[in-house]
């Protein structure tokens, strides 16, 4: 049987035939490695891929154990970890502080993040954050998919080609997406982002529509982390979905509204490589 573990020898399967889709994991280690060693004994001997569907961090306790330990499991697994709206603003508030987006992260859950690493609001946060961590979030992608299915953070604006989504769409979008009617989209379309809503009125239960698949299941609160199996030949929702979790954790306070990303988010998405690059010879 594959090991759970990231480290242990051996190399990533051949093929994916079978892909687990991971909701929104904020900062929890412990139902991350559940989630891990449920799917290893689920798969049993035969190949897959994980597919992370964004927001590692905030809220949660252990942020940067959540980005360590993905690091590895790269080197282990074929896992492809999509870019969630909190690593963006994670990003723009460590490379471009200005215009309260410092402020704005902290209060998105960025406070507990910076605890994981052991810093508070007033260190220099550029200097000290792992460098390593940083190029890893400003790298993930923004989609994937496979014949059938389309997974994405937040979600696609409707009767729009995927290929013209805007970025801040696929890590923001709420409304105009939850309530869009079947037919409106080219593929299933499998997304965290929005753990409750007036469609989805308990966040500990995944959401399993006709054309679409929502699993973020609040892990940060309410203690449950979501797992959902799609078979490559199977067209549609999950064949079945896979559920870890310990008791509440805390009391689940639905997202305030959130904005869009500002215009100006391609220009900070290219200030961060100058950024980095600056910065490579730094330890």
């Amino acid at each position: 049987m594959t090991s759970a573990h990231p480290n242990d020898p051996g190399g990533p399967p051949a093929a994916a035939p079978r892909t687990y889709a991971v909701g929104d994991v904020h900062g929890r280690l412990d139902l991350l490695l559940r989630a891990i060693q449920a799917i290893s004994d689920h798969v049993g001997e035969g190949s897959f891929r994980v597919v992370f569907l964004g927001d590692y961090v905030d809220r949660g306790p252990d942020s940067r154990g959540v980005i360590e330990f993905l690091m590895a499991l790269q080197r282990r697994w074929t896992v492809v970890c999509l870019k969630g709206n909190h690593e963006e603003l994670m990003l723009q508030a460590i490379t471009d502080p200005a215009n309260r987006r410092l402020e704005r992260w902290l209060e998105y859950g960025g406070k507990e993040t910076l605890m994981s690493y052991g810093l508070g609001r007033n260190d220099d946060l550029a200097a000290k954050l792992p460098q390593a961590h940083l190029r890893w979030m400003a790298g993930l992608p923004s989609t994937t998919g496979d014949k059938h299915r389309i997974f994405v953070h937040a979600g696609l604006l409707p009767g729009t080609p995927a290929h013209r989504q805007k970025e801040e769409t696929l890590l923001w979008i709420r409304e105009r997406f939850l309530e869009a009617l079947p037919g409106e989209f080219e593929a299933h379309v499998v997304h965290g982002h929005t753990p409750v809503w007036e469609g989805k009125p308990d966040p500990a239960e995944p959401e399993l529509l006709e054309h679409r698949t929502n699993i973020d299941t609040g892990a940060f609160a309410t203690g449950v982390l979501t797992v959902a199996v799609f078979d490559a030949e199977v067209p549609g929702g999950p064949i079945e979905v896979l559920k870890v979790g310990r008791e509440q954790t805390a009391r689940f306070v639905p997202d305030s509204p959130e904005p869009t990303a500002p215009p100006e988010a391609p220009r900070r998405r290219r200030g961060l490589a100058r950024w980095l690059s600056r910065r490579a010879g730094e330890p």
